[in-house]
């Protein structure tokens, strides 16, 4: 399932891998005789209800520290190609390319499911990343609301959240993140890659632009809500360059800590993004792709903890220089204000009223 020229329109991947769990696959080896037109049309985005058991899982990476993380989505509508997300797809027997953007899966339940697991005696506030994996802001989420809902219920228990997002529908819920804010219980992060419009469209086309997460940023600050502006990823040859710039907009929009992370392309990930960077920038894909196995030991796969989110090399070098001085220049002083654990209580926990 590929098209050979340009770019789908809309759609960050431009195929669909084989899922490694399965034994069979379709394919277009020859496109031009094809009687079944929907393997080489975009594919429109579907809807599924997934009703979990369990819905927050405790994080044991020691790239990201401790705490829980909690997706009320799986796949994800923004389509950013280079997405570490895409892999996890295939454990629902769907591909890592354009199934991941098109084949959504909702998770109805979510709020009730964590009202539950919170009322576990054994639970430890620690907090709870919203949404690690797929953007609990993604276009559904306007319709489902299983968001709102779910800080709700964070409020509601005075529970510790941390959001990653790249989509400005996180200021309908103004309220409630000001709330959370009022008892040091949220920190805001907000994905920035380019403020170049052109690449954008390409590498994240479902997305809002740079200059409107800015204003994400600025609306958020001014209120007092912590943001971290995460420069995630940072694609060798392709938005390295931006790195001062980004960084001063940052600053300048009010966010109180900037990040980054080096492209990490696992698994089905590279040959999607090896297909998208050749048809997308012809011209320098092969620059983008040999800076970045560069920066992780040779190779565009790279599991290794301690390396594989900031690189090494050369390149990788360069890059973190770049960041370390913009940040000095842009960031110094400020910082994220720190949570507060000692607002956590159990409705089982709570004492009634005489009237």
């Amino acid at each position: 399932m590929e098209k050979k020229d340009e770019l789908w329109k809309g759609r960050g991947a431009q195929f669909d891998p084989a899922n490694k769990f399965q034994k069979h696959a379709y394919v277009t080896e020859h496109i031009e005789g094809l009687d079944e037109p929907w393997l080489i049309e975009a594919p429109k985005t579907e809807y599924f209800t997934e009703l979990p058991k369990k819905i927050v899982n405790k994080i044991d990476s020691p790239d990201l520290g401790l705490g829980y993380s909690l997706n009320p989505y799986q796949g994800c509508e923004h389509g950013c190609v280079y997405c570490y997300a895409r892999n996890t797809h295939e454990y629902w027997g769907y591909g890592a390319g354009l199934d991941f953007e098109s084949k959504i899966i909702i998770k109805e339940n979510a709020p009730q499911v964590l009202a539950k697991q919170l009322e576990n005696q054994k639970w430890e506030p620690k907090p709870i990343m919203l949404a690690g994996n797929t953007d609990c802001y993604q276009p559904i989420e306007a319709k489902k609301q299983i968001t709102r809902k779910i800080l709700e219920v964070l409020l509601r228990y005075k529970h510790p959240v941390s959001i990653i997002t790249k989509n400005s529908l996180i200021l309908r819920d103004l309220d409630l993140l000001q709330k959370l804010n009022a008892l040091d219980l949220v920190h805001v992060n907000i994905s920035i890659t380019t403020l170049n419009e052109e690449l954008r469209r390409k590498l994240e086309p479902r997305t809002v632009s740079g200059k409107k997460r800015l204003e994400v940023v600025k609306q958020l600050t001014d209120v007092g809500i912590p943001v971290n502006v995460m420069l995630a990823p940072i694609i060798p040859a392709l938005n390295d360059y931006e790195i001062p710039e980004l960084m001063r907009a940052a600053a300048e929009a009010g966010a109180s800590n900037a990040a980054y992370t080096i492209v990490r392309l696992n698994g089905a990930i590279g040959g999607i993004f090896e297909d998208w960077v050749r048809k997308a920038y012809p011209d320098r894909a092969e620059k983008v792709l040999y800076q970045t196995a560069h920066c992780h030991g040779g190779k565009l796969n790279d599991s290794r903890y301690g390396t594989r989110i900031i690189g090494e090399g050369n390149f990788a070098s360069n890059i973190a220089n770049l960041f370390r001085v913009s940040r000095k220049k842009y960031f110094s002083g400020r910082s994220m204000k720190p949570y507060n654990y000692t607002h956590f209580c159990t409705m089982s926990g709570k004492q009634l009223g005489l009237f």
